[in-house]
């Protein structure tokens, strides 16, 4: 059998479950939707798998789509024998592969396909997350592998087509996209070069389609062919300034496409990678250009690029759609459109991406591994299916911008409020941070201190966010912020010693003494008995005397009390470990309710109701941060009640409704006992497998039904690592 490889990048699906035939395996779990193009707020495209609006996790038959559920048009085809066969998107009147098995890792979403018994294919998408490797992971770029074969041992002629649509380029569907096409110098590399001989019998033809994707990422698909296999790295988008190039125009509403395609090679005749030249290269991109603006969460700015390995007697196309698809499928074969060439830096970065693949992915490969074994160690099957859908989500929310001696990273509060650097959005992310790459933390705390410290925030508490909309980062300097204090000081004190404890970086908290020392004196004064306000939960509405924001108040003085002494403010660590000692026990007297009839004591949603409860998911810092502050007899009661109020599908977040959230369950399972640690993993895994929602993981749900409320596709999905994030907690007795 002769091995054909593509790989690329974007795209989702929803299709009939009945077209497909016999039904497909998915492993770990089904989730709700299943992430094919997740780098970075801009290049987020999902396959919808859920019944409400999905086709149960299918890659052929429906359109991919960017995390708000507007289509980003993806298409891929196979011709086997001269008949043409469907494996992603949704043209009509294309006859449907037959999809018998899905699996996902923390870094890859991987589809097997069978075609008449006669030729089967395997579809990886691999979303790189490198955080020990800061140069890769500011390249916003995905791939897409395609491998081809002969299942019955006969020889088989088979011609792939990959596309992207204009839909990528802008949210407005009215505007304008442009286009151009070119090459980039050199020879790329292959990305398998083992066992290349083993699998003979098939004819590799390869082709791509290009419409207009984001403006703000460059897209990159990459074809590659060496001894008989044909790698396409596709679609890597990143962000570039515009550049005007002399191009045709096409309306985003038409969709559309450019298409490139390989010759046929026989069983005796091996392409090689360097027998065309280079990188093939389309360009797209917004013909007017809107800078640092967005349009229902795409980018109005930047360019597209899809890139491939520029073959022998590469064939490409651009126009509209059906007449682009329609080429292929009645011919096998596209017209080749007008060729302009030019070559920037973004290119060069293409290029790198491109050659990388295999070392990208053998460290991923790592990396799935590490994820994978961890889970299951700490808290079983059910905790991996929770972490290895996290990764890319969590990752997928940032940036990396500045220089490589002053990198900044900037996180966008995806599908909330759309804020950049919310700081308690950036709370409940970081304890993936914590176990995977701690540095990342402080390059995401930075941005707010640099703010702050340079006086362009009015008051005494910390700011809310850096900005109402990503990516603007201009900060508040007139005060009119969302107003959380309370939660954003204690927030900002326990990550910022949480980084340092990890990375013993104590000129780190040095550097920003004055100004943590600043938000501690509110916390003195405010903590114990909080004022009416909201908390990081503000969808449940504002409360006085809440018991879970009282208690990250006061772990935020005892975390101010290691900063201090750290540091060498003695004086200050004794005076704030002694306010924080006393404040624990009245906070005991005033937060929890006794045991009942029907109910085991338990602490209270705000001080002094007893027949109310709320998980204490903020009592994880305290274990996070070995303070040894709270008495263990609050941990056990705490996880001897949980069980007793748990639903179908998790425990609900107070008393005031039956929804919870995803990441707090995980924060209250990782300083629970065992048996409770294993309820909140089987129900968030079972809401993950069960749920009908098909859109991006959405960490905000009903407990009863299993429906999203409102959040998708949250970087605060590193939450769901707050039982591996402990692993890295300091001794108790240390400094």
């Amino acid at each position: 059998m002769t091995l054909l490889k593509v790989l690329a990048v974007l795209a989702t699906l929803t299709t009939n479950l009945l077209a497909q035939g016999t039904g497909s395996t998915f492993s770990p779990a089904r989730p709700p939707a299943i992430p094919l193009a997740v780098r970075s707020p801009y290049l987020s495209t999902w396959l919808r798998a859920g019944p409400d609006g999905g086709n149960g996790g299918y890659l052929a038959g429906e359109w991919p789509i960017f995390w708000t559920g507007q289509v980003t048009g993806w298409t891929g085809m196979v011709m086997v024998d001269g008949l043409p066969y469907l494996w992603m998107g949704d043209p009509p009147n294309v006859p449907l592969v037959n999809q018998t098995a899905f699996s996902y890792t923390s870094t890859r979403s991987t589809f097997t396909m069978n075609i008449n018994q006669a030729v089967g294919m395997t579809i990886e998408f691999l979303s790189p997350v490198l955080p020990n490797h800061m140069k890769r992971q500011s390249l916003p770029f995905s791939y897409m592998n395609v491998e081809v074969w002969s299942l019955d041992g006969a020889a088989h002629s088979v011609q792939l087509y990959s596309d992207v649509s204009a839909e990528w380029v802008s949210g407005n569907r009215g505007d304008i996209a442009q286009w151009d096409y070119s090459v980039i110098p050199g020879k790329a590399q292959s990305s398998d070069d083992s066992n290349l001989n083993d699998r003979r019998g098939i004819d590799v033809e390869l082709e791509e389609r290009d419409w207009p994707p984001h403006r703000v990422y460059g897209t990159k698909t990459s074809i590659q062919t060496t001894v008989g296999t044909t790698a396409i790295p596709t679609f890597t988008p990143y962000r570039w300034w515009p550049q005007a190039h002399p191009t045709w125009t096409a309306d985003v509403r038409s969709k559309k496409t450019t298409t490139v395609t390989t010759p046929t090679s026989t069983a005796s005749a091996t392409p090689s990678a360097s027998a065309g030249g280079g990188i093939a290269v389309h360009h797209v991109f917004k013909q007017t250009q809107q800078l640092f603006s967005e349009s229902s969460d795409q980018a109005e700015w930047g360019d597209f690029y899809y890139s491939t390995a520029n073959v022998a007697n590469l064939t490409f196309q651009s126009g509209a759609d059906a007449t682009v698809r329609n080429q292929f499928t009645s011919t096998g074969k596209l017209t080749n459109g007008q060729d302009t060439n030019f070559l920037t830096t973004m290119l060069l970065w293409i290029s790198f991406f491109y050659n990388d693949y295999i070392q990208a992915g053998n460290l991923c490969t790592t990396l799935d591994n590490k994820v994978q074994g961890d889970s299951v160690d700490a808290a079983g099957q059910n905790y991996y299916i929770i972490t290895a859908l996290s990764v890319r989500q969590a990752y997928g929310a940032l940036q990396i911008t500045g220089t490589t001696d002053n990198p900044l990273i900037f996180l966008k509060e995806i599908s909330s409020d759309g804020n950049i650097q919310t700081v308690d959005v950036i709370f409940p992310t970081h304890p993936i941070f914590l176990y995977l790459s701690p540095q990342w933390l402080k390059l995401l705390l930075e941005p707010l201190f640099i703010n702050q410290e340079a006086g362009n925030w009015p008051y005494a508490f910390s700011i809310h966010d850096l900005g109402n909309h990503y990516p603007n980062a201009t900060g508040h300097n007139d005060g009119m912020d969302e107003m959380q204090p309370l939660e954003e000081c204690g927030d900002m004190i326990i990550m910022t010693l949480a980084y340092a404890q990890r990375a013993n970086d104590n000129a780190f908290l040095t550097a920003h003494y004055d100004l943590l020392r600043q938000w501690n004196e509110y916390l003195i004064e405010e903590a114990l008995i909080p004022a009416d306000q909201i908390s990081t939960d503000d969808f449940a509405g504002s409360l006085a005397n809440q018991t879970n924001l009282a208690i990250k108040g006061i772990i935020g003085i005892a975390a101010m009390a290691e900063i201090a002494n750290r540091t060498g403010n003695v004086a200050d660590g004794q005076n704030y470990t002694n306010i924080a000692q006393s404040y624990i026990k009245q906070w005991q007297t005033l937060a929890v309710a006794q045991a009942t009839t029907n109910l085991p004591a338990h602490t209270t949603l705000n001080y002094n109701n007893a027949t109310s409860y709320s998980l204490l998911y903020n009592l994880w810092a305290d274990r996070a941060l070995s303070l040894g502050l709270v008495p263990q007899a609050i941990y056990d009661m705490q996880s001897s009640f949980y069980p007793y109020v748990a639903n179908t599908y998790g425990v609900p977040l107070d008393t005031r409704h039956t929804y919870t959230k995803s990441d707090w369950e995980i924060f209250c399972a990782a300083v629970a006992k065992p048996s409770t640690r294993d309820l909140f993993v089987q129900k968030v895994a079972s809401y993950i497998n069960q749920t009908p929602s098909s859109l991006p993981f959405g960490d905000w749900y009903d407990t009863i039904t299993g429906a999203y409320i409102a959040f998708i596709a949250r970087p605060v999905v590193g939450g769901e690592f707050a039982i591996l994030a402990l692993r890295s907690a300091p001794n108790q007795n240390a400094l």
